[in-house]
């Protein structure tokens, strides 16, 4: 039987290197009782943010030096947790490191509505007179432009003392999907049984024989029929605090506080939507294409994840993946290339599933440690291509760290994932352009024309649910587990026109844990349309292109991410970038086409 190994299972090598935060819990706890002693000396600054330009300049900077402590402590805890999220032990530690951060954000939340005393002038005045304070024009900036949003002190100081609770439901929910739900276990054509996790259940979905998928996919989504009620509950509370928060600080919608954050035009957000859905037709294209490549009557939902060649395609092993991605990363230049393998034989990387270990992948990290990268890695083409998606974050934080001041080295993400799709984009057009495998090319095209479904195309139609779910919160209409099921339902057979829809997957929205994040999901679309115009200009203009590329992401947060973009060369306030995106996803079903015709 093919089980879930424990977490001590996993070889060392295999594992990242948290002793590069701190060597030992008993160092965790003595920085975590070092910052909560010192978190009253912000409190000291109340009423005195704008008395003089030192006195600023002394509150920015202590700000900084706590917060980067907190940031260290907070990612230890939370990445131990992610370790085994069974654990009760790193559950405690991660849920006193959330009330660290809390009580630290909230005992400087004076900080930008006092600073929102001043105009323009007055910070002009004052970086003149304290020529350090230039360092923190654009933060400047970026304050007195939520001034219409920021409210009194003491309003701001209860806010952030909620930040904690805030995160109720997405902590719920992550606790239920990841450590207290288990999935059947089914047998193989084979006669072997294999368990179903969060992590391997896309993979199962991709195994030739078509009734193991029926089953495993029947299995999957009846054990989150048995969770209903919770999970309903869980994504109406998230979303009714968005919207709460949002009237708190005067928008009109949660939409528009959320994009105000990173400071991206609402029409960002409409433009994608309503270009993703007027070219529908090239995804009903590819559904087609897929139903007749596999030579059924009908494209049911087991069918969506299965690739077009029939099979589930050659073993990727975790050593072969990450010489491509090295390869492939090489018109990005050498300095950059040289970063990834390097990081890759630093243990950035937690490389397999182990269980109880949280599902999917992310790269984490602070301004003071190095990457790191969650994966469940299942040697096959999807988790070379995550992996290299989450190469493309490490390695966004590192020049951007490398570049800027701590104030300046966070980025939106936005930005962030044109530079995670960038890594895919180019890792694409390697191995195309190099591998002499055919069984191989033709299942890397078919992985390619997979993310871009489920990157433009899916994160698109996820972004229209959550708009809608936030509206008829916004209308004061009842969100229950029917009212998502008819809502997502209406937008997956929009989707997915040419293919068989049945009610387990009205019933997808509960396995997706963006939808806690708070408009967050575009945001993959739109890195898609960007990156995808950006390889095109560094594939065909070279090391001029790939310059004004690590440019942008060297610039971190120091501009805001529309401008950022315009400096690697796109234009995301148009339409353009991601119907140059789809017309790249045409070509490839061009050429996909042509290859099952042979």
């Amino acid at each position: 039987m093919s089980q879930v190994p424990e977490r001590s299972e996993i070889d060392t090598e295999d594992t990242w290197d948290l002793t590069s935060i701190y060597p030992d819990d008993e160092a965790w706890e003595d920085a975590y009782e070092s910052i909560n002693g010192r978190i009253e000396e912000l409190r000291a600054y109340e009423g005195r943010v704008t008395e003089d330009p030192e006195t600023l300049l002394e509150l920015l900077e202590l700000q900084e030096e706590l917060l980067r402590e907190v940031s260290k402590v907070s990612s230890y805890a939370s990445l131990r947790s992610a370790e085994d999220t069974r654990n009760q032990e790193y559950q405690a530690m991660s849920a006193k490191a959330e009330s660290l951060a809390s009580a630290t954000q909230s005992a400087v939340s004076f900080l930008e509505p006092e600073l929102q005393r001043l105009d323009e002038s007055d910070v002009e005045s004052f970086v003149e007179s304290e020529p350090t304070l230039a360092d923190y024009e654009h933060y400047f900036d970026d304050v007195l432009r939520m001034k219409p949003h920021t409210r009194s002190a003491e309003v701001e100081e209860v806010l952030a003392e909620l930040g904690e609770v805030a995160g109720a439901s997405s902590d719920i929910y992550g606790m239920l999907s990841n450590a207290d739900m288990t999935f059947p276990t089914v047998e193989r054509p084979d006669g072997e049984s294999v368990e179903i996790s969060q992590g391997n259940f896309t993979k199962l979905q991709k195994h030739p024989d078509r009734e193991f998928r029926r089953e495993v996919y029947e299995q999957f989504y009846d054990e989150w029929d048995d969770v209903r009620n919770a999970v309903g509950t869980s994504l109406k509370n998230s979303v009714r605090k968005d919207v709460k928060y949002a009237r708190a600080r005067n928008y009109e919608t949660a939409r528009k506080a959320a994009l105000d954050g990173p400071n991206v035009p609402v029409e960002v957000y409409d433009t994608l939507v309503d270009t993703v859905h007027d070219n529908l037709d090239s995804l009903h294209r590819h559904a087609e294409l897929k139903r007749d490549a596999l030579g059924v009557d009908e494209l049911r939902m087991w069918d969506l994840y299965m690739s077009m060649t029939g099979d589930e395609g050659p073993e990727i092993s975790y050593e072969r993946a990450t010489e491509y991605i090295v390869d492939a990363v090489a018109p990005l230049g050498e300095a950059y290339q040289d970063r990834v393998e390097a990081g890759l034989d630093s243990r950035w990387v937690d490389v397999y599933e182990n269980r109880g270990k949280r599902s999917g992948a992310f790269s984490s990290g602070t301004y003071d440690t190095q990457p790191f990268i969650l994966m469940n890695y299942q040697d096959d083409i999807t988790s070379m291509f995550t992996l290299a998606h989450e190469l493309g974050h490490s390695l966004h934080s590192e020049l951007a760290k490398d570049a800027q001041p701590w104030q300046y080295a966070d980025y939106t993400i936005f930005v962030a994932e044109v530079a995670s799709t960038v890594n895919e984009t180019l890792l694409t057009h390697h191995l195309l352009e190099t591998i002499e495998d055919d069984e191989l090319r033709m299942h890397v095209l078919d992985e390619y024309l997979e993310r871009f479904r489920s990157t433009l195309f899916r994160q698109t139609m996820f972004a229209d649910f959550e708009l809608r779910i936030h509206e008829i919160a916004e209308d004061d209409g009842a969100l229950t587990p029917d009212r998502f099921d008819e809502t997502y339902r209406e937008l997956k057979a929009a989707f997915y026109e040419p293919a068989a829809l049945d009610g387990r997957i009205d019933r997808e929205w509960m396995r997706i844990p963006h939808f806690y994040y708070n408009y967050y999901v575009y945001q993959y679309a739109t890195g898609i349309s960007a990156a995808v115009a950006i390889v095109e200009r560094i594939l065909e203009d070279g090391e001029d292109a790939a310059s004004a590329y690590r440019e942008a992401l060297a610039l971190g947060g120091s501009e805001y991410p529309i401008d950022v973009l315009e400096t690697a060369g796109v234009d995301m306030t148009s339409s353009e970038p991601i119907e140059s995106a789809i017309a790249v996803y045409d070509e490839y079903l061009d050429r996909m086409g042509e290859l099952l015709d042979q």
